[in-house]
């Protein structure tokens, strides 16, 4: 479960603040797949910064049971002076998993071949990518945070990457940002609609899309 209470998040620009979550009091069921939907710039990015962490509401509280994933896919905490296989390892080692069991999930979905055991500096983005999601879905966590990550690799990898996932989603909830509704309905069941700082949930993922739909016909 993730519950927002008296949620507030603004930045100033040179136009006055710019709200991100005005006073949100939203609660995001447990082992549900909320698509977090909203128009550029609306505050997606930041509303998934804040719950996972790495970004501090202005005031207010968001209160999570049960694990919570990094972003999935996210590859900019890796070494990069240490190989694929030792990066795994490390993590495996943190989250307290067994830790063969990730490394050989991990290799054998990245599909790095030797790469996996040479350093991360030597990396294509590409690389890094199928790294982290390997990394992120090998972890079983009740909540897996999710932006755009499926974009990643070619169609063969995206289509592996969306199954995986899937399977992943029988177990646990997951909050996704896309811009793909298909990916969207392919993944979720529910959704949250981000305007204005004002976020509304629907328990129906098509309710959401259509007030999505709606508010992109509005000016901003």
């Amino acid at each position: 479960m993730i519950q927002f209470e008296n949620l507030q998040k603004s930045f100033w620009t040179q136009d006055g603040p710019k709200y991100v979550a005005r006073d949100v009091n939203v609660t995001f069921p447990s082992g549900v797949s909320v698509a977090l939907l909203g128009r550029n710039g609306a505050g997606k990015s930041t509303m998934m910064q804040m719950i996972g962490g790495s970004a501090r509401p202005d005031s207010g509280d968001i209160h999570i049971t049960g694990s919570m994933s990094w972003p999935v896919g996210f590859a900019g905490s890796f070494h990069r002076d240490l190989t694929g296989e030792q990066n795994v390892r490390f993590i495996a080692r943190v989250y307290g998993v067994d830790t063969d069991e990730l490394i050989g999930f991990v290799e054998d979905f990245a599909e790095l071949g030797a790469h996996f055991y040479l350093p991360v500096r030597n990396y294509s983005s590409g690389m890094k990518s199928r790294l982290a999601f390997g990394v992120s879905t090998g972890i079983p966590f009740d909540t897996y945070l999710v932006d755009e990550v499926t974009s990643v690799g070619d169609a063969s990898f995206r289509r592996k990457s969306r199954a995986v996932f899937r399977e992943r989603m029988q177990h646990a909830g997951s909050v996704v940002v896309t811009h793909s509704m298909s990916e969207v309905r392919a993944l979720c069941t529910a959704g949250a609609v981000l305007e204005k700082g004002e976020l509304t949930y629907f328990e129906d993922v098509e309710e959401a899309i259509a007030q999505h739909h709606a508010n992109l016909e509005k000016p901003a």
